[in-house]
């Protein structure tokens, strides 16, 4: 799946959820930061079954390298856009120091 968001960036084939807009300003963070740095991204979680099509949880880099979370999916039954659900700055207490591992 992430392999495919990916193709669908380079693409240009990217949807930003209005959702998403508000948790990228609410974070200070540009959309040029998440499309930018999607190719070096490591997927968390997938979510095969989520009501809208399948999603992924990715770790990103911002512009300074450090650690986002994005959620990105494809709409149900269809084969694009690339849709940006949320993207965030993980909570180090919510996760191990790698922002991969949530704590226990």
């Amino acid at each position: 799946m992430l392999d495919r968001i990916i193709k669908l960036i380079q693409l240009g084939q990217v949807v930003i959820s209005d959702h998403g807009y508000d948790e990228l300003a609410a974070d200070g963070l540009m959309v040029s930061d998440i499309v930018s740095t999607i190719n070096d991204s490591r997927m968390i979680e997938q979510y095969s079954d989520y009501t809208k099509g399948p999603c992924i949880l990715v770790l990103q880099k911002d512009r300074n390298g450090k650690p986002v979370h994005a959620v990105w999916r494809i709409p149900k039954g269809k084969t694009s856009p690339a849709v940006l659900v949320t993207a965030y700055r993980p909570e180090p207490k919510r996760w191990e120091k790698d922002f991969i591992r949530r704590k226990k």
